[in-house]
Order: C-alpha cells, then structure tokens, then sequence
C-alpha cells in the first residue's frame, strides 16, 4: 500500500495519494472518507485508486495524439481536439480559475448544454482543487442560487446570455462569487468573462500554483457535486470522490467491453441528469473514446444527421431519444404499401424471436433472422447512423418494455442501465447474455446489490454498495445517515428485487419521485400541494408524468361525502357552487359540470392557477402542461386514498388510464 499511501508529513504526494480516514461518509466538504476496498488483494492490483487528474495523465500518455473531443462549429466542419490539447487546455484553465479566486474545496458551477467547454471546465474545477458542480439548463434563477450559495461557488460558467441572465439577478446575493465566464458569444457585461479571456488569463500564470494543489489532492475526497432533485425542500448535493468517479468508469467499461483508443461516443445527454454527464466524462477519458457533441437541436430532428456522420461504435441516449425515433420509424412504416409491410412485418417477427430466444439463454441464428438482419436492418441501422454501432443504452429513466420490443424487434437491442447520482452512474447494466424487457440488468462486477425487508414475492427495499458508493451529502449529516447504513450500504429508496439469474427489477418506488421521458427527476408533492394552495376548490390533484414526455395533472372538485359510508357524493360543495356562479357557469354537481365538456370559464379558472404554479417550476420540465377534470373525488373506500388520507398513486394510475392516455395521443 505504500505506493498509494502518503506517509510524508503534510501529505504532499498528490494526486494519487489516499489520506488515512476512519469513516465511510463526510459531509465535511474538506473531509476523506475510507475506500470501500481491502488494503491488499486482488480488487486493488487490478484497478488501484486512481484521481481524475491522475487519469487524465495516464490517458495523455498513452494515446497524446488520438482524437478527445469534436463539436461542429457554425460552418458545418467539426473542430477536433486531441488528448494532448485537451489536458493543455484544462490546465490552462485551471490555472484561469486558481488566478480568479478559486479555493480549495469551493465549487465551479457549470450552467449550459454540454460541450467541450463543459468538459473542459469541469475538469478544470477539479485539476486546481474545487468542486465540480453541474446546474441543470432548465434550472430557474432560485434553483440556480441553491445550488451556487450551497457550494460555495467562487467561480461561474454559463453558456450564453440566456443563462447569464439567471446569474445575474442572484449575484448579489452570492458572497463566495469571484468571477463569471461565459463560453458562447460575447458577454454583454463588463465584468463578465469571456471564453478567450479564460484562456489568456490562464497562459499568463506558471504552473507553480496548480502544481502545488495537485500534490495535495487525494483519491479519497470530494471532487465533484451533483444536485438531487428531492421529494421535499431542496436539491442535496451529492459529494463524489475521485475514486467514485474513476472506478465507476473502470467498471461500465469493463462490462461493456469497451476498447482503448478505438471507440466513438456521441454525447446526447441533456444534462438533465448530471451525474450521467459525469461519467461521460470519465468514461471517454479512460479509454480514449472520441467524443462527439450533439447540438442543442437534437431532438427536433439533428440527431439523425450527428449519428450519421460519426457513426458511433456505443450510444447511449435517454429515453425520450428513442421515443423520438421510434415516432419516426413508425411514421415511415406507415407510408410503406402492401409488399413492404409483408415483408418488414416478416423481419420483424424474426428478429424478436431471436432475442426472446437469448433471453431465455438459447443462443439460436436462425434462417431467418440471419437474412433479415443482414439485408434489412443493415440498411435502417445504416440510415440512422448506427451501422458500426455494438452497443444501445437507454439510461437515466424507465424505457417502456413496448418500445424495447419494438427496437428489438428491428435488430436494435436496447439495453437498459440504472444508477443513482449517490452512486456516481451506472449500478446495473442489461448485455445480450444477460437482458429482459421488464429488468435494469444484473449487478455490474464489482457492485453488489442486496433487498432489504423483501416480501413474500422477494420485493424490497433495493440497497447499493460498491467504491462508486457516494461520500455522503454536503453539510447534511441527518440526511446522509438516513441513506447509508453503518456498514456503507446506500439506501435506494427503490422497491425491487434480485431474480435467480442475478437480474435486477424495480417495482416501485418509497420516493414519491417521477422520472419524465427526458430523464427528469420531479418530485409530485410539492407541485400538487402548490396547486391546490392556489385552486382553493379543487380537493384533489395527482401529478402525472413517470416515464412520459410532460407533466399533467388530474383533478377533482371538493363535493359533499356520504357521513355513513365516507363515499364521495356528486353534489358539488356550497363553496364550489358559489365559485361557479362567480365565474359564470353555475353547476350545482360534477356531472352537471361534465355534461357538455367543463365550461371554458371554469378551465380558464384552474388553467391561471397553474400557471402561477408554473411560474414558481425550477425547470421546464416540472410545468404540468395538460390537465382533466374527474368525474369523482378520491376516497378511502373507493380506493384511491390510504387509511392517513396519502394518494395510492399506481390505483389512481390505472384507474383513470384511459384519461391519462389522451394527454399523451
């Protein structure tokens, strides 16, 4: 261990140094925490700790001149950096931020789509000893300011002016703040500094000073913080070590067999999900992938042409993605005449056998699939720039097991990946000798995953453990105790369970927490409890939105109850009539209400109250956009309450799926 161990006083021998530590979890955000690996073994001479600034070195040295990043610049030809430039170029902004005011253990928040800047920046933050800290695009100004008081941030980096502006109106209230940069276009504030002044500044410094942090820099503390959306108050900033962040990329690439040097990614994450940005990151980095950027666009349509001139060998998308794709091919499928829809209809069955079959471990090539997957699909893989492609991730939300089938059943099979931002990415990853429609996949190597509690059909509480496992919340001591267990363990907050095969599957969730289509976290609470601050009539609203493309909204109206049996009557309050008659469309029950369509004064009415709720959303994607007036209020003996009056979310579900479905047609 003395190779990886400091034993000189005033542990200088960084970056790949472990500092002696006696506990799994800090929330200090100077503290160390102990490494979930024995001190001798295998597990540590196969993959010894490692920091970021310590891999992006290893990488350098390996593979100085092969292609890092590529984005396209506004005449249409891809800018291309090598490894050797991007580790120039991250220093030199490191040194940019040490100049600018930097300290250690403060944070450089990252505000914009990603991007080589991005990348750049957030390794930057980590190399001159702060924090990395991603803030969400579609983050409001509060949400923004959150996140920036809470890390201490010193330094700022935001896209363009759009997001500057966020900035702008919280900077007074931003005591750490030093210095903003903005990396697209010219800032239209003085003080604010541009991308190229970054980068003049940083050639002007030595290296004395960044040298000097890099030596004191540990495996085993904070390097970066991802921000949870939260079910209740304000997003927790998860503090992730280096050894979280490297190993964790050791691990996805060992499973997905990744290949040094030889590999192209396009990264197509919204940064919606930060911690699946995160590991992005430090992916690439460890096996010299080639990393190509999606615009901003790409769900309106560019994606298709990014793909088809990179032509990725792995892509990994989250589920709105192949939703979008899968509406288009559809689309196509439909405007085929007769013949063709015979004979794509033919391989189409094909290949979903040939995938059932490996599902159930027979590794059968039949006749059939084998012409249909090399005549057919060649030439859709080949349209959609994936021909090259080996691997097809869907990540950061539930893929629908319909929609799985379908890319299946067009020789695209969609593996499915589960993670959490406390464990830094991936904690199971689905491969074709390990899949389902309906499972996240089996534990990847190195991870392990045990069921607290389960029932008698094995069901519960899914718990995490791995060196990917997070240090704990940044100052939040209770509620780091309340996700790790003594012994390290991270509490998922997720019902599942483990099958014989080792696959893992998740049936619900304790967190009342939606995942949109989009890989957005929405916790339903509190927007469901703004609502009705604001629509004093309505009794009840369920939001909507697990898996789908936007938030809606159910309601109901307040109405008498049957005292005997708790039943919910049709007759509407007094209190409702009234308001009724104040806008204009008496009704004196629901279904008077219902009977020709609600009147459009009384949708106007409940439409401005969510607006003003919509108003308040930390981010597009947590405005409810559609909403529909039930025909009943909700109740215990009905069914869509509990006996402490919460909402059974799956009964109300499926109940009302027929006027849920219409939202989304």
């Amino acid at each position: 261990m003395s190779e990886y161990v400091n034993g000189t006083v005033g542990f200088r021998n960084g970056p790949n140094q472990i500092i002696p530590a006696d506990n799994l979890s800090t929330t200090d955000p100077a503290g160390r925490v102990k490494l979930r690996i024995p001190e001798y073994g295998k597990a540590i001479e196969k993959n010894p700790p490692i920091s970021v600034p310590g891999l992006m070195n290893r990488t350098v040295e390996k593979f100085p001149n092969a292609i890092a990043l590529c984005n396209k610049l506004p005449d249409g030809k891809w800018n291309k950096i090598t490894y050797r430039e991007y580790q120039q170029q991250v220093r030199i902004v490191a040194k940019a931020f040490i100049h600018l005011g930097l300290e250690r253990y403060h944070s450089v928040c990252i505000l914009g789509f990603n991007s080589p800047e991005w990348f750049i920046s957030d390794l930057a933050a980590i190399h001159a000893g702060g924090f990395a800290a991603g803030i969400y695009t579609t983050n409001s100004a509060e949400a923004c300011y959150h996140s920036a008081s809470n890390s201490r941030a010193n330094i700022i980096v935001v896209q363009d002016d759009k997001q500057l502006q966020k900035i702008l109106s919280i900077r007074e209230k931003l005591p750490h703040l030093k210095a903003i940069v903005q990396y697209e276009g010219v800032p239209v504030e003085q003080d604010v500094i541009s991308w190229n002044k970054l980068i003049e500044i940083g050639r002007q410094q030595s290296d004395n000073k960044l040298e000097e942090i890099l030596q004191s820099i540990a495996v085993n503390e904070c390097c970066t913080l991802v921000y949870t959306s939260g079910t209740v108050g304000n997003p927790k900033a998860v503090m992730l070590s280096h050894d979280n962040l490297t190993w964790d990329a050791i691990a996805i690439s060992e499973r997905l067999d990744l290949k040094d040097g030889v590999e192209v990614l396009v990264s197509y994450l919204p940064l919606s999900h930060v911690a699946a940005q995160v590991v992005d990151i430090y992916i690439t980095m460890l096996v010299a992938c080639t990393v190509y950027f999606a615009d901003a666009n790409a769900l309106k349509g560019s994606l298709i042409n990014t793909l088809k001139e990179v032509q990725p060998t792995r892509f990994l998308g989250v589920p709105r993605v192949w939703e979008k794709m899968h509406e288009k091919m559809m689309q196509v499928a439909a405007s085929g005449g007769p013949l063709r829809k015979a004979i794509a209809k033919w391989a189409k069955t094909n290949s979903l056998e040939h995938y059932m079959d490996k599902m159930k471990g027979v590794n059968s090539n039949s006749w059939g699939y084998s012409v249909a997957s090399s005549v057919i699909f060649k030439k859709v893989k080949d349209a959609i720039g994936l021909i090259k492609c080996k691997t097809f991730v869907s990540a950061a939300a539930p893929l629908s097991a319909d929609i799985k089938k379908y890319f299946f059943s067009i020789d695209l099979p969609i593996m499915e990946a589960f993670g959490m931002s406390e464990a830094s990415g991936a904690h199971t990853l689905a491969v074709l000798d390990a899949f389902g429609f309906d499972t996240i996949g089996p534990t990847i190597p190195g991870m392990r995953t045990k069921v607290v509690q389960p029932d008698q059909d094995g069901n519960g509480e899914l718990c995490l453990y791995g060196r990917h496992v997070f240090m704990g919340y940044l100052g939040e001591e209770t509620k780091t105790n309340d996700s790790l267990d003594e012994e390290g363990w991270l509490h998922s907050g997720d019902i599942g369970r483990v099958d014989s095969r080792g696959l893992v599957y998740i049936t619900g969730r304790l967190k009342e927490l939606l995942i949109t289509a989009g890989g957005e976290n929405v916790p339903p609470v509190p927007i469901e409890q703004a609502v009705k601050a604001e629509l004093l009539h309505i009794s009840n609203c369920v939001l909507i939105g697990d898996k789908k493309k936007f938030l809606s909204m159910l309601v109901t109206l307040k109405t008498d109850v049957d005292v005997a049996t708790g039943m919910p009557l049709d007759t509407l309050t007094s209190e409702v009539q009234g308001w009724l008659k104040q806008l204009g469309c008496p009704a004196t029950t629901v279904a008077e209400v219902l009977k020709a369509g609600p009147d459009p004064k009384l949708l106007q009415a409940i439409q401005d109250g969510i607006n003003k709720v919509n108003k308040q959303a930390t981010s597009n994607a947590q405005k409810i956009q559609k909403f529909s007036i039930l025909t009943q209020d909700f109740s215990i003996p009905t069914g869509e309450l509990g006996p402490t009056l919460k909402l059974k979310r799956n009964v109300i579900t499926a109940k009302y799926a027929d006027v849920i479905d219409k939202f989304y047609m």
